[in-house]
């Protein structure tokens, strides 16, 4: 009896995670299917099941796709913690334009990022990116979850006081300038938001 993943109404990203998450308690040659109510979500499925290495198939039912996902021996989830690269968070929203948009993205990204196997070694925040790791932050949840799978997350001090903010941090710890900076320079990569 295939395993049933209903994806209809939710917001990119969660017909993957969800699917994924379905994909992970399955035997060798488990089945499933995954029902989303629009292309975009089709596509990203299709797309996490084909990097899985599974079968698929899809039925168009009105403006409903059944997505059948048959795994093939997919290899044991792993995390994987690169240990060069930084994340540098600069801001409190993502990308340019508008900021409720901005917002959207940024919680977002950190959700899926949380959800990854693929992860930076160290997420380093400053200016109004620190607001992400303080009280009421709709990133909190995810940044947590990063730290719970090993990510270092460091907070400018200097950024907190500015938005005086250091007593309603939640997550990370507090660092300094010379640290970020060591941090960026050590770093075989950087990835700026």
């Amino acid at each position: 009896m295939e395993r049933v993943v209903d994806a209809r109404g939710l917001a990119c990203p969660q017909p993957v995670i969800q699917t994924k998450r379905a994909l992970e308690t399955l035997g060798p040659d488990g089945e499933l299917v995954a029902i989303v109510d629009n292309e975009v979500a089709r596509d990203n499925v299709l797309k996490l099941a084909r990097s899985l290495e599974c079968a698929t198939s899809v039925q168009e039912q009105g403006n409903e796709y059944y997505i059948h996902i048959r795994k093939e021996g997919l290899p044991a989830t792993q995390l994987n913690v690169h240990q060069g690269q930084v994340l540098l968070v600069a801001a409190a929203t993502l990308g340019r334009g508008a900021e409720e948009l901005g917002s959207i993205l940024m919680r977002s990204f950190f959700y899926s990022l949380s959800e990854s196997e693929v992860l930076p070694r160290r997420i380093l925040f400053l200016n109004s990116g620190v607001q992400l790791c303080c009280q009421g932050s709709p990133v909190l949840e995810s940044l947590l979850a990063l730290e719970q799978k090993g990510v270092e997350v460091l907070v400018c001090g200097t950024c907190l006081d500015y938005y005086h903010l250091k007593e309603k941090l939640c997550a990370g710890s507090v660092t300094n300038m010379y640290t970020i900076i060591e941090h960026l320079m050590a770093a075989e990569k950087v990835i700026t938001l």
